[in-house]
């Protein structure tokens, strides 16, 4: 691994959900492990929220662990407003051996995780000239890390969702599919290659300890030092909002634009996966270069208003006029 490897204390909290027969995947919910919420407990507005937004049937089985953490009376208020689903407790200290999502589930996600993880760092450092330590450091980020997540969680099969409630409901799970788990070896081997392709010294035991990381829960001191640094970036952050915003030139919009106007045509062309990759032009066109068409448009605007407005002199043409007009527009 990468010298003076540290775990990282910063962590999203994904809760996986998943029905017996492998159909119904809920999307991961996400908790940030933020200075206001230490442990990342799941409260009880958003476990309702979540119930809603998925509109789960009409007839519902919720079975959760017997965590201390889950909020008092939860069963009580959510069929106060949610009568349709009735929930169960697993028996206490039975979460390894009975939960489903802990049945290879979460072990499975966990390894896929990691291997879309380093691929994303292979991609990067291969495509780009940043190092390793350089994109880890400075340019890995939460939306990255749900991308991942995103990835990860599709990738876990049907078959290893339903042979998870072989403990819980045996009735449920088909005899073939006790024997057709997708292997971990593979996805570990996978891993282990592409570490070593950008030059880590990494064994399987290595990628085994990594996996583990992830389920360590943080000690009081270094929750503490986890809320003091955030309380620092925060502050940060602020101070940064509060700084003067940088104006950008429209020439450097109409640059930019035009530049996503050819990738989006040259990855339209030439991916062969049409579907997804429109899907993900779209939403990055949305989300990214909406707001600086919004700049433009607004800048047209004001110079239509300053054309208007404008007083010409006896003599002079509609060109100069215009010039400058365009002029104000460039600032």
């Amino acid at each position: 691994m990468m010298p003076g490897h540290k775990p990282m204390k910063d962590r999203l909290a994904p809760a996986l959900c998943a029905n017996a027969s492998g159909d119904c995947k809920i999307k991961p919910l996400l908790v940030y492990h933020g200075p206001e919420n230490p442990r990342a407990f799941k409260s009880h507005k958003i476990l309702k929220e979540k119930l809603q937004e998925n509109n789960l049937p009409v007839q519902a089985l919720l079975i959760l662990d017997n965590a201390p953490a889950h909020p008092p009376n939860l069963e009580d208020d959510i069929l106060e407003e949610l009568k349709f689903i009735k929930v169960l407790y697993l028996p206490p200290n039975t979460t390894p051996i009975l939960q489903p999502m802990d049945q290879q589930v979460i072990s499975n996600f966990k390894r896929l995780y990691t291997k879309h993880l380093f691929r994303r760092c292979f991609e990067v450092t291969e495509s780009t000239n940043l190092t390793l330590r350089e994109f880890w450091k400075d340019h890995f980020n939460i939306a990255i890390c749900l991308q991942i997540i995103h990835q990860a969680w599709l990738g876990v099969a049907t078959k290893t969702l339903t042979s998870a409630w072989k403990k819980l409901w045996p009735e449920a799970v088909a005899e073939r599919i006790y024997e057709e788990l997708e292997p971990g070896v593979s996805v570990e081997e996978e891993i282990v290659s592409l570490g070593k392709f950008m030059g880590l010294e990494v064994e399987e035991r290595d990628v085994n300890e990594l996996i583990e990381e992830y389920t360590q829960e943080l000690t009081t001191e270094e929750i503490q030092e986890l809320q003091s640094q955030q309380h620092t970036e925060v502050m940060q952050e602020i101070g940064f909002e509060e700084s003067e915003e940088e104006v950008i030139s429209t020439s450097e919009i109409k640059e930019i634009l035009g530049m996503w106007e050819s990738v989006s045509q040259f990855v339209e062309k030439k991916h062969p996966v049409k579907v997804a990759t429109g899907r993900a032009s779209d939403l990055f066109n949305d989300t990214c270069l909406t707001h600086f068409r919004n700049i433009l448009r607004g800048r047209k605007k004001q110079t239509s208003l300053d054309m208007f407005f404008f007083k010409r002199p006896t003599g002079e043409s509609e060109k100069n006029v215009a010039k400058k007009a365009k002029t104000s527009e460039d600032i």
